[in-house]
């Protein structure tokens, strides 16, 4: 059985809805020993006739009725389509890309959250300059009521690691922004960093990257990320964030 099941959420994950109907109606007037016939030109491209393969095989290997295979397909397909809607995951690369995989930009993908914020918007990176355009966002976000949170690892002047005061001239180029900083720390984490790099917008949607807000990470840099608009991943970033914050953890700086 479960190598049907697995025939079948390989259909459904390949092949559209409406051919996902098609294909459990023509099931519905055959059984496994015709299917091959049956179901022969149900689908056009090669790579979905394979699979469909495989379920005719999968399905002569059980005592599956044709009712039940349809149903199967059916409601599998619902659920495929029901969580594809509500949660989408997007590959996002900076750097030489190949003509075989499509991804997002870093930049356009931060841009995109930043852009999609209509309450809280929640940024953390290691280093932040040279980002004009990201800068501009934020400032047209602040402009419409979006609450602006921004987690930056200090100076070396101020206990941290780097030699760039980013936070200070993060709060210049957005002044409304609550700039937060990891100050005090436990024993544990006495040697710890601020580099985690995300963004998330009204726990609906975020961007985890490996990219700072730098001008090389946005256009230059070999960087890799994942969109995810939807689902509960995004809203359970936004607590922890705020968590953070509420629980003293970061600090806003004045």
């Amino acid at each position: 059985m479960e190598k049907l099941l697995d025939a079948v959420a390989a259909v459904v994950c390949l092949v559209s809805p409406e051919k996902v109907q098609a294909i459990a109606s023509r099931i519905r007037r055959t059984d496994a020993s015709k299917a091959a016939s049956a179901l022969s030109g149900a689908v056009s491209t090669p790579v979905a006739a394979e699979v469909v393969d495989q379920l005719i095989d999968a399905w002569r290997s059980t005592t599956v009725h044709a009712e039940e295979l349809a149903s199967m397909l059916l409601a599998a397909g619902h659920v495929f389509t029901k969580a594809t809607k509500q949660q989408s995951t997007e590959l996002v690369w900076t750097g030489p890309t190949t003509p075989f995989v499509s991804a997002r930009r870093t930049e356009q993908a931060l841009l995109q959250v930043i852009n999609a914020a209509e309450q809280t918007l929640f940024i953390t990176s290691f280093v932040a300059y040279d980002v004009s355009t990201i800068v501009k966002a934020l400032n047209a976000a602040n402009d419409r009521g979006v609450v602006i949170s921004m987690l930056l690892e200090l100076s070396q002047e101020d206990g941290g690691s780097i030699t760039y005061d980013s936070l200070g001239k993060m709060k210049t180029l957005v002044p409304t922004a609550r700039i937060y900083a990891w100050r005090d720390k436990t024993d544990s984490f006495s040697e710890g960093r601020v580099h985690a790099k995300v963004a998330v917008a009204d726990g609906q949607v975020c961007f985890i990257t490996s990219a700072n807000l730098t001008g090389h990470a946005m256009e230059k840099n070999m960087e890799a990320g994942v969109l995810l608009t939807g689902g509960l991943l995004p809203q359970q970033l936004s607590d922890h964030l705020h968590a953070l914050v509420g629980t003293g953890l970061v600090t806003e700086i004045a």
